[in-house]
């Protein structure tokens, strides 16, 4: 607290808004756990050669990640908003951690589902993307669009910074020397929170950025009831209108053709056109290189122009470069082709389903409706890291699952034009 409040005095002499520093603190957190969550995509070749797990193996237990990971969504917007982001942010850390250090001593393919399914499930979804709801909608009013971009793009730093780094750990020193290092930059995420990290405006005696006192959300519930039952009240609320039906089916396709099928199974993949685990990772760093930059555009676009058509583009996109990369040759210029387009909207669509969601349902419970339209998001990583894991078992090949997930986003692309052009400035009252 003494930090945070003499580096918000300082802030204020110079006329800048501490939700900055916040934003700042979330996205290390958000890179460090997007780095825990990149991690299994590297160690999956090893674990088959150290255990003899199969590919389904593996993508089983990564698969129960992914539902956790998304069903915790909901429930862990309800308790920020219950105990606090800090506190809560200090836990999830906390229980990733454990997760990673013990599993540096599992031999049985039930202690990977507990530790890599389970319990890593539980922490990264105790946070996961509606952290950055949580912080965008909190803190800011203007440029919150801007900051939602800034906040998913951490996600593509984790792995720029991150899966070359692992994978030439992993081919040089083995996975669980990778998985320490994970650890390691979870803990210094865990340092900068408790420094500088504040759950609301008010604890500093400031508005939100470019709000007023008006603009503050409201107090959280007092009430263990209110707090697991508010987001089932939500769910059943927001559950009868079509454009949260539209923004979670399009949420399932974004997942299934991102962290469940690329992040999980990419580098596997390019190895079985004999590229190795560290070129692959270098063509999932540059995805992330190109990803940061479109999803910070995405974020000052969402903020000007119709939030529509912006994931009509990028759903298009990543279709039409899912269905071309089974087609090429896998040469270092056609995967950085595709690389360079897919990336460009890897994460690019948080910030227009974020903007949507808010408009739509009002910013006061806007994380915990984006927290089961995130769910969505991660049945569909799930479906596709099971299906792709089934896939390279059935079939000897991850092509069929990366055709599948290209046409789906095709599908995403139409789906996303029938939310009414009107119907984003409306909010729905909640009991």
């Amino acid at each position: 607290m003494t930090i945070s409040n003499a580096l918000a005095l300082r802030f204020r002499a110079r006329g800048w808004h501490y939700g900055w520093v916040v934003a700042a603190a979330t996205f290390l957190t958000m890179l460090s756990v997007a780095g825990a969550v990149g991690a299994p995509g590297v160690f999956i070749r090893p674990l088959q050669q150290e255990f003899g797990w199969s590919a389904a193996d593996i993508s089983g237990a990564l698969a129960i990640r992914f539902l956790l990971f998304g069903g915790m969504g909901p429930f862990a917007a309800a308790f920020m908003n219950r105990f606090g982001v800090q506190r809560m942010v200090l836990i999830s850390l906390a229980i990733i951690v454990g997760g990673l250090l013990l599993s540096l001593g599992m031999a049985h393919w039930w202690q990977l589902v507990l530790l890599w399914g389970v319990v890593i499930g539980v922490g990264t979804g105790l946070t996961a993307m509606v952290l950055g709801a949580t912080i965008a909608t909190r803190w800011f009013v203007a440029r919150r669009g801007l900051v939602m971009g800034m906040l998913a793009a951490s996600t593509a730093t984790g792995q720029l910074v991150f899966l070359p780094l692992l994978a030439g750990m992993t081919d040089g020193l083995g996975w669980r020397a990778a998985a320490l290092v994970v650890c390691g930059a979870l803990c210094i995420a865990a340092i900068a929170v408790l420094a500088l990290m504040r759950d609301r405006p008010a604890d500093m005696g400031l508005a939100p950025y470019g709000g007023t006192e008006a603009d503050a959300l409201a107090a959280p519930p007092a009430s263990l009831g209110a707090l697991l039952l508010g987001p089932l009240r939500v769910l059943r609320d927001v559950s009868r209108d079509g454009v949260f039906w539209i923004l979670f089916l399009s949420f399932f396709v974004c997942g299934a053709s991102t962290n469940g099928l690329v992040q999980t199974h990419f580098i596997a993949m390019c190895g079985d056109f004999g590229l190795a685990a560290v070129g692959a990772a270098s063509m999932l760093a540059m995805m992330g290189l190109f990803d940061f930059a479109g999803t910070l555009g995405s974020g000052w676009l969402s903020d000007r122009f119709d939030n529509r058509w912006l994931l009509f583009v990028y759903y298009g996109l990543r279709g039409l470069s899912l269905l071309y990369l089974p087609f090429s040759d896998f040469s270092l210029y056609s995967l950085s082709i595709f690389a360079a387009f897919y990336g460009l909207d890897w994460v690019a669509t948080v910030p227009p389903t974020v903007k949507l969601t808010a408009q739509r349902f009002g910013a006061e419970r806007a994380n915990i409706v984006f927290g089961w339209i995130f769910m969505g998001h991660q049945l569909g990583a799930a479906s596709a890291a099971l299906g792709g894991g089934l896939s390279r078992t059935l079939w000897q090949s991850y092509m069929p699952a990366f055709i599948g997930a290209g046409l789906l986003c095709l599908a995403a692309a139409l789906l996303v034009l029938m939310i009414g052009r009107g119907s984003g400035e409306r909010k729905i009252a909640m009991a």
